[in-house]
């Protein structure tokens, strides 16, 4: 079964469907959702995406993520690829979105008008995860996260990267 991604402008409004695929070999914009959990220690919930994910397997990044299909708000994309990938639900806030664009090794292209939801759990929470999308997860301390960002930026992915300090400007902020 393919999936298809929304192809968004630059203010995120729709200008249609296109083949996940597709729109990643062709670099289009398209709408995107990243989790953020954190837990009562301000502890991130990290994910190490499964190897055999189409790009930036075996890499570390946020909770979860994903692209909202046809007739899907951001947020409730958000909620189901919580439970799909860490088999947990929790309240997510919209926190702020952004654009970026990376090339991978494989030539494809990720080009995502990114929505941001941020969760709060209790620190005994442990998923159960989809080993179909994740091969591992762990909490990591956000300096902890911020200093090894700086020494293994080979070891997350692009867009996590491009958007920690963001996340770490609004849990400043959320305080």
């Amino acid at each position: 079964m393919s999936e298809y991604v929304i192809l968004v402008d630059e203010r995120d409004n729709p200008l249609g469907l296109m083949e996940k695929m597709e729109a990643h070999e062709k670099g289009l914009l398209h709408r995107a959702i990243s989790v953020f959990v954190l837990n009562e220690n301000n502890e991130l919930m990290l994910q190490q995406r499964a190897f055999s994910k189409y790009h930036s397997g075996g890499l570390w990044t946020n909770t979860c993520c994903t692209h909202p299909r046809d007739g899907e708000t951001p947020h409730q994309a958000s909620l189901r690829r919580l439970n799909e990938e860490m088999g947990f639900t929790c309240s997510l806030n919209p926190a702020f979105s952004f654009t970026y664009k990376a090339k991978f090794d494989n030539d494809l292209i990720e080009h995502e008008f990114d929505h941001v939801f941020i969760g709060r759990v209790e620190n005994n929470t442990v998923p159960v995860i989809n080993p179909e999308e994740v091969e591992n997860w762990k909490w990591m301390s956000l300096s902890e996260i911020e200093n090894d960002i700086h020494k293994n930026p080979s070891h997350y992915t692009e867009w996590f990267k491009i958007v920690f300090d963001q996340f770490l400007k609004e849990v400043s902020v959320e305080k």
